[in-house]
């Protein structure tokens, strides 16, 4: 299997670009949009660590994709927010059932000692927090940022990128991004099973609400772990 390029950002349909998650479910690195505007760019999601963020810029750098001016939280989630303390000079925007958990997360002691013990106590969390071990090289200057303008059911922002509340199983904040004039939703995580150590043999994938999010207005939709899909994919994958 060739290796994915994670570093440099493809452009998926009008000014939608994406920085391609890790194939590698152990990795636990989501794809990265950014909605490119000359007023100043929508970076959808914060990558998973202060490192990817890092790589995201050089990356848009190397583009010339103009720098992102709004970051949106599809929701609260390690490895969609880790990032956004090196992300500076940028509004963050999420949902506002986001704001308690990031705080409460802001408020832990964060260290790789840490995270071996709440492993301890509870090896359930084995998964996620082995992986963000691995994302972190250093702990200096980290912080858990909570977004700076929350909105309850909807917001447009001033490029004409719309932020949406679904909420769900998977989390209580999660939010899809819509960019009308090219034809993209960005899903995050919003219809996946809840995290792993909160997981039942019950737990599935929320189909009726990847079907309820189906619209002829949109072509393109990219869920955060996955490679994105063509509406006539996704019509016959959730036929049924």
């Amino acid at each position: 299997m060739a290796a994915i390029d994670t570093v440099t950002p493809r452009q998926l349909a009008g000014r939608v670009w994406l920085f391609p998650g890790d194939p590698d479910p152990y990795a636990v690195r989501p794809t990265v949009a950014v909605v490119a505007n000359e007023r100043g760019s929508v970076i959808v999601d914060a990558g998973q660590s202060p490192a990817h963020a890092r790589e995201i810029q050089a990356g848009l750098r190397a583009a010339g994709l103009p720098d992102p001016r709004w970051l949106v939280y599809t929701h609260h989630h390690w490895d969609h927010v880790w990032g956004a303390c090196a992300w500076p000079g940028v509004e963050i925007v999420g949902h506002e059932a986001g704001v308690a958990p990031l705080r409460a997360e802001a408020a832990r002691p964060w260290s790789h000692r840490y995270l071996r013990e709440q492993v301890r106590e509870n090896p359930r969390l084995g998964h996620s927090f082995r992986a963000r071990a691995l994302a972190m090289d250093s702990w200096d200057g980290f912080t858990v940022l909570p977004p700076a303008r929350t909105f309850t059911d909807d917001l447009t922002l001033p490029t004409g990128v719309v932020v949406r509340h679904v909420g769900g199983r998977h989390a209580p904040d999660s939010s899809v991004v819509l960019v009308p004039d090219s034809g993209v939703l960005l899903l995050g995580d919003c219809w996946y099973p809840p995290p792993a150590h909160l997981r039942t043999p019950e737990d599935g994938p929320d189909l009726a609400m990847a079907r309820g999010l189906l619209t002829d207005d949109v072509e393109w939709y990219v869920s955060a772990h996955d490679e994105p899909v063509r509406l006539a994919e996704a019509r016959a994958a959730l036929a049924g």
